[in-house]
C-alpha cells in the first residue's frame, strides 16, 4: 500500500480579533480567538471567510497549543461551507510566548497542522463532504493562513 497523496485545494487567510482568555484550568490555559473574516482562494474553493467563527484554544504547556476552529466560508457563488479544524501548534517556549503575544515568528520554527472537516449542502461542492483534508497553518499577528490539502 502506498501513502496517500496530498493535493492543494485552497488557501484560507482568516482575520482574527483579540484573544479572550478564560483562564487557567487543570488541563491548561483556555482562550477564545474570534474569527472576524478573511479570504479563500484555490482551484476547488474561492470565496470569503464569514465573521462570527472562533478558534477555541488550550495552551497545554509552554510549547504546545491545541486549536479547535469552527467557521463558515461563503463561495464566490454564494454556497456555504462549514469548517471544523482540529489542530496542534508546537514551537519553542520562546516562540510560543511570542505567538501568544501576537508577535511574528518564523513559520519554519513552528509545527502547525490540523485535521480539517468540510461540510456543505451545495451540489457543486459535494466532494468536500466525502474527503479528508489536512491543514498546514501559519500564524500572523492579526490572522492565520491555512493551506488546505485534500488527502487523495
Amino acid at each position: 500500500m502506498t501513502a496517500p497523496a496530498l493535493e492543494l485545494v485552497a488557501t484560507v487567510l482568516a482575520d482574527v480579533g483579540e484573544p479572550v482568555e478564560v483562564g487557567a484550568l487543570a488541563t491548561g490555559v483556555r482562550r477564545v480567538v474570534p474569527i472576524t473574516g478573511g479570504m479563500v482562494s484555490g482551484p476547488l474553493l474561492t470565496g470569503r471567510v464569514l465573521p462570527g467563527g472562533a478558534d477555541v484554544q488550550l495552551l497545554r504547556n509552554d510549547t504546545e497549543t491545541e486549536l479547535e476552529a469552527r467557521y463558515l466560508i461563503e463561495s464566490e457563488d454564494g454556497e456555504l461551507v462549514a469548517v471544523h479544524n482540529s489542530a496542534l501548534r508546537v514551537a519553542s517556549a520562546e516562540d510560543s510566548a511570542r505567538l501568544r503575544a501576537g508577535e511574528p515568528v518564523d513559520p519554519d520554527r513552528v509545527y502547525f497542522r490540523g485535521a480539517v472537516r468540510l461540510e456543505t449542502a451545495a451540489p457543486r461542492l459535494a466532494r468536500l463532504n466525502s474527503h479528508l483534508y489536512l491543514g498546514v497553518g501559519t500564524r500572523y499577528p492579526r490572522g492565520v493562513r491555512i493551506e488546505l490539502f485534500e488527502v487523495q
